[in-house]
């Protein structure tokens, strides 16, 4: 009599080695583990995007976690057209945009905002490369004269320069996030670094 060996199913690959598209899949079916994995991923890219284009840190917390409680309750709306990536980012920087358009007549900008990873920011860090016991206070200062020169921006502008520039997005991406064709990124990049120059020019002579 010959023995059949039972296979051993193999073991679940941890959800870090899981890709977007079967996270996506096992969120829609319920599974919050896959969702909050969804969430590590992204986090932090969504929370600078929205905080380069606000200013403010707690408007960057609230809305980033709103975002990701908008995507999570519209999942099962989600077909797969884009990825998870480029549909979170389009819910984040949208909702961020209605948020502007609503703050309008209240800007601000506290010098207790500065953005604490300026350093990390490899623009920045070009423009002030001295290893010189005034670097820290050179970079919260020109931090705070980029974010005071972005404020000045459209809301258009500053998203596609924030998007683009900052996190980094391909031309292709960012006229998906915002429902635009390549040109028009192009131009309102084109248009945006002009006026940051122009508002920064004083600074950087």
């Amino acid at each position: 009599m010959i023995e059949t060996a039972t296979a051993k199913a193999p073991a679940p690959l941890p959800l870090s080695e899981v890709d977007d598209e079967q996270l996506v899949s096992r969120s829609q079916r319920g599974d919050l583990t896959a969702y909050d994995e969804l969430v590590r991923r992204y986090q932090e890219r969504i929370y600078a995007t929205v905080y380069h284009m606000t200013s403010n840190h707690e408007d960057a917390n609230d809305l980033a976690q709103e975002s990701f409680i908008k995507a999570f309750r519209a999942l099962k709306s989600f077909k797969g057209d884009s990825s998870f990536f480029t549909w979170v980012y389009r819910i984040a920087v949208n909702k961020t945009i209605n948020f502007l358009k609503q703050r309008k007549n209240r800007t601000y900008l506290s010098l207790n905002d500065v953005d604490v990873n300026a350093e990390h920011d490899p623009d920045l860090v070009a423009l002030i490369s001295d290893k010189t016991p005034r670097r820290d206070l050179n970079l919260a200062e020109l931090q705070e004269k980029l974010n005071m020169a972005m404020q000045k921006l459209s809301i258009d502008h500053r998203t596609v320069v924030t998007l683009h520039d900052i996190q980094g997005l391909s031309h292709e991406e960012i006229s998906k996030i915002m429902d635009c064709n390549v040109g028009t990124v192009r131009s309102r990049l084109f248009y945006a670094r002009q006026q940051l120059q122009a508002y920064l020019i004083d600074y950087l002579k």
